[in-house]
């Protein structure tokens, strides 16, 4: 089913947000007006405000670690109260809720007043949601500030990916790259060298079917390639096969030529060799979890899982993602940033604290630690009192680490429609790959159905 944007939701775009093609190709007038900077709260001044996060709607390891990060947020400024709340909505993966939540708050007029918004919603974020811009909030030394941090700073590819015709609106949280998670003790009952895992969809292929011969697993699920996946991961398999989803000016839709179509078939040929089992996400990842599957590309947001499910039972390990031949891969980013919504300048000084604590050293330190996710600010992997000694401990994360150093940015698509438009490129994927469709038909056909919900340029 296509997922529609609300027309109460587009009532709250303007005609400046409906005409914006967004991205790179924007001109400054699609952005929202500046603003004011926002002052310092008294130290007794108290303020309550509402941050929404899909990771906090998820149960385990995401709701304890926000759970223990907001308690240690509010003994820090017992001045602010901060209510925490997942996405309104019914969906298995709370962050399929997460801009429809926003669109019904907006229009009850109670919109959270920070809230973590997926990368793929930069467009609709800044254009139709009005996040704030922070240069203009906070002021642009303060956003410097807290990106090079107290003693670690972002990785440089990190900082500008909530970034918007030059300014800052978001400040890039909890994200990770594609990477390949084995498990090695099927490698070796496979008679494959664990410690030489595969480094080309090739060896990919040859590596799963062995697996499933000897042993009666599955041999590999790539977790880029159904409509719940979202298309982050399927961006940077077409991206490392030389092609794009969409052209650089964000006026073209291009994930009909020969670069995803090749993608795809790669994928669909695994599923019809019995390579690769035809799951959903959910089961995909719980599957491999289980032991059951070789090989999955997946996020480390996972990797929690992976390791309690590996744990006493069987060796998981970590390698980057492979590649198409002797191209170069390029990962591109899954994730979110923060963002401000509200329009009260104290909540909204209150909201910039918060993000500037959840940001912090200390806050990646335990989302590594009890999540997996990627550490943003990096140093911390080398420092006695961060992360050195766990880094030494959980090696998964190295591949991830060394990949920020070519990934490229998750693109959103352009416009109100963009959701639609998404989706209808990873309905398209997901027919392909499993359930036989025609690959370049499938991925036709839905460009032109994409092509049709584009803004007006």
């Amino acid at each position: 089913m296509k997922r529609m944007i609300s027309a109460l939701g587009i009532a709250l775009a303007t005609t400046l947000a409906a005409g914006a093609c967004g991205g790179l190709g924007s001109t400054a007038s699609d952005a929202p007006s500046p603003i004011g900077p926002v002052p310092e709260l008294a130290p007794d001044q108290q303020v309550s405000i509402v941050f929404e996060s899909y990771n906090y709607g998820m149960a385990g390891a995401w709701t304890d670690t926000f759970d223990a990060l907001l308690t240690e947020f509010r003994a820090a400024h017992p001045n602010i109260s901060v209510t925490a709340q997942k996405p309104q909505g019914n969906s298995p993966n709370p962050a399929t809720d997460t801009i429809s939540s926003i669109q019904n708050q907006l229009v009850a007029g109670a919109p959270p007043d920070v809230a973590q918004l997926g990368f793929s919603d930069l467009d609709f974020t800044v254009n139709a949601l009005r996040a704030k811009p922070l240069d203009a909030l906070v002021g642009r030394d303060a956003v410097r500030r807290n990106f090079d941090g107290a003693e670690h700073g972002y990785a440089p590819r990190a900082r500008t990916l909530a970034d918007w015709n030059g300014q800052t609106y978001g400040v890039p949280f909890v994200f990770s790259t594609p990477v390949l998670y084995y498990n090695a003790t099927l490698f070796a009952q496979a008679g494959l060298d664990p410690d030489r895992p595969p480094t080309t969809w090739r060896q990919v292929a040859e590596a799963a079917e062995a697996i499933t011969a000897a042993t009666g697993k599955d041999g590999v699920y790539i977790d880029c390639l159904t409509k719940t996946a979202k298309d982050w991961c399927f961006q940077s398999l077409v991206r490392s096969n030389g092609g794009r989803v969409l052209t650089e000016d964000r006026r073209t839709l291009t994930y009909a030529e020969d670069a995803a179509v090749e993608v795809t078939k790669m994928a669909q040929d695994l599923v019809r060799g019995g390579a690769m089992p035809a799951l959903n996400q959910k089961q995909g990842y719980e599957a491999f979890g289980r032991g059951e599957i070789g090989m999955i590309l997946e996020t480390s947001a996972i990797q929690g899982q992976f390791v309690k499910g590996a744990q006493d039972r069987w060796d998981l390990r970590s390698a980057p993602m492979p590649s198409f031949g002797d191209k170069p891969t390029v990962p591109t980013n899954s994730g979110a940033s923060l963002y401000i919504l509200s329009d009260d300048p104290a909540k909204q000084r209150a909201a910039w604290q918060l993000i500037e604590f959840l940001t912090s050293e200390r806050a990646y330190v335990r989302i590594a630690q009890g999540i997996g996710y990627l550490p943003l600010r990096t140093g911390l992997l080398d420092d006695e009192d961060g992360l050195r000694d766990w880094a030494r401990r959980n090696p998964l994360l190295a591949p991830n680490v060394a990949q920020l150093a070519t990934m490229e940015p998750w693109i959103s698509m352009p416009g109100n429609n963009y959701l639609q438009i998404r989706d209808g490129m990873m309905d398209a994927v997901e027919a392909v790959v499993f359930h036989g469709a025609d690959p370049k038909s499938t991925l036709t056909a839905a460009q032109e159905q994409g092509r049709k919900l584009l803004p007006v340029a």
